[in-house]
Parts: C-alpha cells; sequence; structure tokens
C-alpha cells in the first residue's frame, strides 16, 4: 500500500484548510469531468487557487505513488544510477520531484517547468516542508510545454500525466526535446488504452534517438502487445486519508492507480529479462506468469513447487515486477 510521506501529506492538509470544503470538492468533481471528457486544450486547466489546491488533493496521492512506482523499477536495474540533477517538465504541485527525492537521496538540484503560476505558488509552499534540502530549495519556473520546452540538461528527466494534455501534434515534438540532454527520461501516462498509446508512441521516438529502454520493456525492439486487443499498464494501491475521501466524496480507504510508463537512458544499464504483465496466477504448488520477454515476446510461465526457490520468488512476485526478480 503507497502512502504520502509525512510531511507531504501535513503540508498538503495544511494547505487544503485554506479552502473550503464544499469548494474544493465541487472543483474535484469538475477536474474527474475533465479527465473522463477530455481538457479543452485552449483554456488552462489549473487557472486558478482552488483549482490547483483542489488538483493537488485529487491527484497528488495517485501520481506521487505511480511516479515512485516506475521510479524504484528504474533504482532496481540501475542501482548505480545515482542522478544529482532532475528536471520535472509540467511538474504541476510537485508530485514527481518528492518522488524522485525519496528513490534517490543523492539529488542536490531540482528544477521544476510549469505553466501555471498558481500550481508554482502551491508547489513551492508544499516543498518548503519536505525534509529534503533538493525538494525545499527547487527552481520553480514558469514555462509552457510545447515544441519547444527548454528542459536544462540533467541526469534524471520526469514528465508524468502530461502528454495526454497536449495537443498529438506536438507530443513527438516535446518527447524529442524532453529526450535531447536527458541523461535518463522517465514518462508515466495513465494506464488506460490512450495513455499507453502515447507511451507506445513515445517510446519509438526515444528508440529512433538511438535511446536504450530501461524499464518497463526487457528489449528495445517493437511492442509485442497488439494494438486495439491490450496494452501495457501496471497498478499500485494507495492509502486514502480522510481528506482525501472528503473532497472525492469516497468511501474506500484506498484507490488502485493504474498507468503506464516507460524510462530510457542514454547509456545501456541491465534489463529485465521479463516483465510481469498482469496479477499472477497463483494456485497450489503453482504460479503461472504472463510476461513480457526478449526472446518470445508475449508469453506464459509456470513456476511449480518442485522448482524450489524459483517457486518461493514467483509466490512473492506481483504485476509490475522484472522476472527473474531484479537483484
Amino acid at each position: 500500500m503507497s502512502t504520502l510521506p509525512d510531511d507531504l501529506d501535513g503540508a498538503l492538509e495544511e494547505s487544503l484548510g485554506r479552502f473550503p470544503m464544499a469548494e474544493l470538492t465541487r472543483s474535484v468533481q469538475t477536474l474527474i469531468r475533465q479527465y473522463r471528457e477530455g481538457f479543452d486544450r485552449s483554456v488552462p486547466a489549473l487557472s486558478s487557487e482552488v483549482a490547483v489546491a483542489a488538483y493537488a488533493g485529487y491527484r497528488m496521492p495517485a501520481t506521487y505513488s505511480a511516479v515512485s512506482a516506475a521510479l524504484r523499477q528504474v533504482a532496481l536495474l540501475a542501482p548505480g544510477f545515482a542522478p544529482e540533477t532532475q528536471v520535472d517538465v509540467g511538474g504541476g504541485t510537485g508530485s514527481a520531484l518528492w518522488a524522485a527525492s525519496a528513490v534517490w537521496p543523492t539529488l542536490r538540484t531540482v528544477t521544476v517547468l510549469e505553466q501555471s503560476p498558481s500550481a508554482i505558488a502551491f508547489g513551492r509552499r508544499l516543498a518548503g516542508r519536505a525534509p529534503a534540502a533538493a525538494v525545499r530549495e527547487a527552481r520553480w519556473q514558469q514555462a509552457v510545454v510545447d515544441r519547444s520546452v527548454p528542459a536544462p540538461a540533467a541526469d534524471l528527466v520526469t514528465m508524468s500525466y502530461v502528454l495526454g494534455e497536449l495537443s498529438p501534434s506536438v507530443q513527438e515534438d516535446v518527447v524529442r526535446s524532453v529526450a535531447r540532454d536527458a541523461g535518463m527520461l522517465v514518462i508515466v501516462e495513465p494506464g488506460t488504452p490512450g495513455g499507453y498509446a502515447r507511451i507506445a508512441a513515445a517510446r519509438r521516438v526515444l528508440a529512433g534517438l538511438g535511446l536504450h529502454v530501461v524499464a518497463p520493456c526487457p528489449h528495445d525492439g517493437e511492442c509485442p502487445i497488439v494494438p486495439d486487443r491490450d496494452w501495457c499498464h501496471f497498478a499500485v494501491r494507495l492509502n486514502r486519508t480522510a481528506l482525501h475521501r472528503r473532497i472525492k466524496d469516497g468511501t474506500l480507504s484506498f484507490e488502485d492507480e493504474k498507468f503506464s510508463y516507460v524510462a530510457a537512458s542514454a547509456r545501456p544499464w541491465p534489463r529485465a529479462q521479463g516483465r510481469v504483465l498482469r496479477h499472477p496466477l497463483k494456485r497450489k504448488g503453482l504460479v503461472t506468469l504472463r510476461l513480457c520477454t526478449a526472446e518470445d515476446g508475449l508469453a506464459d510461465r509456470a513456476v511449480s513447487k518442485r522448482q524450489g526457490e524459483t517457486y518461493r520468488e514467483a509466490r512473492d512476485v506481483v504485476w509490475g515486477d522484472a522476472w527473474p526478480p531484479a537483484g
């Protein structure tokens, strides 16, 4: 179960307390409708303080959890990767910089590129409560994410839940731009067919630029998943605080955030031999894994109790993990 860091959770609750709960709830319902029906790209989504606060309360826990899950997979496969600089493109209120700092305490300098002044102000307020100096002292720069987005060179470049808010005609150029000077680029999108389609398109662009896919794929070749039949995505379960439940008008104590992602690097890192694409099917004495592999594409692997340690590892593996387990 994923949870926000205590410092971020406390800062978020304090910042949301400045707004009437009824107003936050109305703004969240508007955002939910926009996410379902599509954004009007002619109108900034985060154009007011209350809209930004509603977005942060509604989306930061899920975005933080999804980005953290993707970054942890990168860290498992590239244990020698110790970034000191990060650029977060379209950073909103800062979920990805908190997530990256938790995974890589080596970060020293962080730059957040964000269009909305209100989001920048809100994100700065939250970051001021962070224990990590890299988050507290992050540079927040107002910038429009478009074909020529000015992404400075960095060891780590992150871009989460941004491509879907851009016109399809500029998405490829944005990917090229943010990849230009990135040591490691991690792009995260919703775990929907549309979100995966954007990730698959970005992956093709990155491979064409000569970058090496680090995760989740075990290869640089074409994705073996047939479009319109299936899509590659993963899920993370996150804890809903009482405040999170109130502003979403929800009753469950948890929610599952589905996401798709790709991580690519200018240098080759060790890759998973396979990636678990579904919840493992576990029966007595037998575990069946649906995998993406470099050799066979999509494949099902049955691991029986007779296989000893391999079986014990299969019992513990979850959807989204490398197989065999990284490390």
